[in-house]
């Protein structure tokens, strides 16, 4: 039997659920490339620590089913478009979901206040995103960098709501890297279904969509955001289920 749960917002921009360090600030100094060897070294063994982990929690705890991820077979570097549902099944199930490639995350600076994973999220793929217009630069290199050779997982919701069953409202700011790298992107879409003691999670991959360089880049960005929203919508209806109820207050 599930509790009726129910969450409060006032707009789709703000946190339900906050980290204890919230306002956590990067450093001055923080580097968001890293080329030494050690460093790159014990990357790889937290990785494939964290792999063995992903695989308990997201087949035994969370019991994640994925839909279409054949799609996915031919694809080399590319970017994922996902909604953010999952406080650690977010950083799980693309681990799993893309083995044997390594995916790297954009993420805010928040999670690197998270007891334990948040120490190690920067080893673990996390590109995190500056909280001034002067590191922009600096991220956006690292961006680029890593899709190179990996696909690049991205939130465009931004704030995480816990087992939401809608698609939130999310701007078209992201869609400028799969278009000025040239690189398609898949959209993942978590849903959610009754279980016995806890919702059943369904994941759908959808894609490739390729960025059309045909157009001022503008139009690109904005084409390539409609056709990746109206997929997450589309999919977001195979969510049966509520488990915690939003409402807006009034």
């Amino acid at each position: 039997m599930f509790m009726e749960k129910i969450y409060y917002f006032d707009t789709y921009e703000e946190d339900v659920v906050k980290s204890k360090n919230q306002d956590y600030k990067l450093k001055t100094n923080y580097k968001w490339i890293h080329k030494n060897i050690f460093y790159r070294f014990f990357s790889w063994v937290i990785y494939y620590i964290f792999m063995l982990v992903s695989l308990v929690y997201c087949k035994l705890i969370l019991k994640v089913t994925v839909k279409n991820k054949k799609v996915l077979k031919k694809a080399k570097n590319f970017f994922v478009y996902s909604n953010h549902t999952q406080e650690l099944g977010d950083v799980f199930n693309p681990l799993l979901i893309l083995f044997p490639k390594r995916p790297y995350a954009v993420c805010s600076a928040a999670n690197l206040g998270i007891p334990i994973l948040g120490k190690v999220l920067p080893m673990l793929g996390g590109i995190v995103i500056p909280d001034n217009i002067h590191s922009m630069m600096k991220f956006n290199d690292a961006v680029s960098y890593y899709a190179r050779k990996h696909p690049i997982v991205i939130y465009p919701e931004a704030h995480l709501w816990p087992y939401y069953t809608d698609i939130r409202p999310f701007t078209n700011t992201s869609f400028t890297y799969p278009i000025k790298l040239n690189i398609p992107c898949f959209v993942f879409t978590t849903t959610y279904q009754k279980g016995k003691k806890k919702p059943k999670i369904t994941i759908y991959i959808d894609g490739p969509y390729y960025p059309n360089n045909d157009i001022p880049l503008k139009e690109a960005r904005n084409e390539l955001h409609d056709k990746v929203y109206k997929q997450m919508k589309e999919r977001s209806k195979n969510s049966s289920f509520e488990f915690i109820t939003y409402k807006k207050r009034t």
